[in-house]
């Protein structure tokens, strides 16, 4: 070994380890911090600047001038304080020397205001993503799905799935030419439980499609106590996520329509009646409507944004009550004079009634021609039978009876209905005159012994309900699994019991 050759020990190869280790471990640390920083910068991004005043965002504003601590404030507002402090008789400069006056803190102002909603960007037109008419599936699909979860109304199932097909084939080609399709809202008819609000419902989980469903009854007058009629817009805004272009696209259902017809014979003003049907004209055709995001008043301390309700489909939905009589009445009253006139009870026995409804008996019930002429479809639905409502119990995808089989299978237990049992449970679903609703309410009264002492015992392994135990005359029929026999087929066919 000569004099220049140098050895590396083992505590110098330890040393520049850590320091590699120490390097590559800052690297990383920046690399987390930027990545960090970067994805803060984009969520910013996606979200629009509100005012911290008017609590506008910064598409109806313009450019928002930025202040400490997170504070935007829009020029209008800017340009107001300004001129107040300007034109004011208050020297400010002279607050300085007044003892007890302190300077405004910014950083206090966060905690006086609520937690800000944020309104997501409005895409570039030209990366707006368009609707492709091919992905709309045809209206005899839309059926084929709603038949499986809804039992009956094939009337109104054909007309909910041909209006919905033309509605979205209209936002799909809404700059395709000059002709320009009209909006297809719809006015659903129908007694209480008739499932109006359940086809709805359906209907927009088939179509993945934004759905707000309000009620009528609450709604009001502009400036009076109660939900402003902008509100059923903002709970759509909300059910997209706050996403504009998304809830443009979405279905609103009203329901309890009815309650906000005309009073008759009010010397008041009528502010959830006829004022509200006035007030509605303007979304059920087409506007855009300043909402608040993330709350039902405009009064609250939240952003406005715009929506263009031009593409959102509206469903009425109402059970009318009284509407049959005014029918029967404009029936009889046309065919009550002559010797062929019709007899005076002719129709009070007759289901289908509501069927022959026209614009004028919804005239005569209260409601205003312009509100009905916005609602070009107008379909009715049937009255629930004892036979419809034992196929409501049986045959959907998540029947009431499918329900409880999965619950007590949970258990290892197998639970079945005879049809005489069905059928009673029908029959005192019909004494409640509530329509399908009465038919869970009945199922829960009589399941709730069942439901508690099944887990108790390990060896039961079926339950069967009868007529005599819904009717309260005998009990359900348990079979352990101790005594379940096999039957086991002879070679003359016969089975031994």
């Amino acid at each position: 070994m000569s004099d220049n050759d140098f050895i590396i020990t083992d505590d110098e190869i330890e040393v520049e380890d850590t320091e590699k280790k120490e390097t590559d471990e800052t690297v990383e640390k920046t690399e987390v911090q930027s990545v960090e920083a970067t994805e803060e910068s984009e969520d910013n991004n996606e979200y629009e600047k509100v005012c911290f005043i008017c609590h506008r965002p910064e598409s109806v504003t313009g450019k928002m001038v930025d202040l400490p601590n997170n504070i935007t404030v829009c020029p209008d507002c800017m340009q107001k304080s300004f001129d107040a402090m300007t034109s004011g008789q208050i020297d400010y400069s002279k607050l300085m020397n007044i003892p007890g006056v302190q300077i405004l803190n910014m950083t206090d102002l966060e905690n006086t205001v609520p937690k800000r909603q944020k309104i997501k960007k409005k895409k570039d037109t030209a990366k707006k993503t368009e609707l492709n008419i091919r992905d709309i599936p045809a209206p005899h699909k839309i059926k084929a799905q709603l038949d499986e979860y809804v039992v009956g109304q094939e009337y109104a199932k054909k007309a909910m799935s041909v209006a919905v097909y033309n509605h979205y084939k209209r936002v799909a080609t809404d700059t395709m030419d000059d002709i320009e399709i009209e909006k297809s809202n719809m006015l659903m008819i129908g007694p209480t439980g008739c499932g109006k609000t359940y086809l709805v419902k359906t209907l927009a989980k088939l179509l993945d499609v934004p759905l707000a469903i309000t009620d009528a009854t609450s709604l009001t007058e502009a400036g009076y106590i109660g939900d402003d009629i902008e509100s059923v817009v903002s709970k759509l805004l909300a059910a997209a996520d706050n996403d504009v272009e998304k809830a443009e696209r979405g279905i609103i259902f009203i329901d309890e329509i009815d309650k906000i017809a005309k009073k008759k014979n009010s010397s008041q003003r009528d502010v959830s009646g006829e004022s509200v049907q006035q007030g509605m004209l303007k979304l059920l055709e087409g506007s855009e409507v300043e909402v608040p995001v993330g709350a039902n008043s405009k009064n609250a301390m939240v952003p406005l944004t715009t929506v263009n309700t031009k593409n959102i489909l509206f469903i009425c939905g109402g059970a009318f009550p009284d509407l049959e009589e005014i029918i029967k009445e404009r029936l009889s009253h046309n065919n009550s004079i002559g010797f062929n006139a019709d007899l005076k009870d002719k129709y009070d026995h007759d289901k289908n009634i509501l069927e022959k409804v026209t614009v004028e008996d919804l005239r005569n019930f209260g409601m205003i021609p312009e509100f009905i002429g916005r609602l070009p479809i107008i379909f009715t639905l049937k009255g629930l039978d004892a036979e419809m409502l034992v196929k409501i119990l049986r045959e959907p995808k998540n029947a009431i009876l499918k329900q409880y089989q999965k619950l007590l299978t949970l258990d290892e237990v197998k639970l079945e209905f005879d049809d005489d049992a069905l059928m009673s449970i029908a029959e005192k679903a019909m004494k409640k005159d509530t329509g399908a609703r009465a038919l869970r309410a009945i199922i829960e009264e009589f399941m709730l012994d069942i439901m508690y002492e099944i887990p108790k015992d390990d060896n039961i392994g079926q339950v069967t309900i009868t007529r005599a135990y819904i009717e309260g005359t005998g009990g359900p029929i348990i079979t352990l699994r101790s005594q379940e026999v096999h039957r086991i087929a002879t070679n003359q066919g016969a089975v031994p019991s």
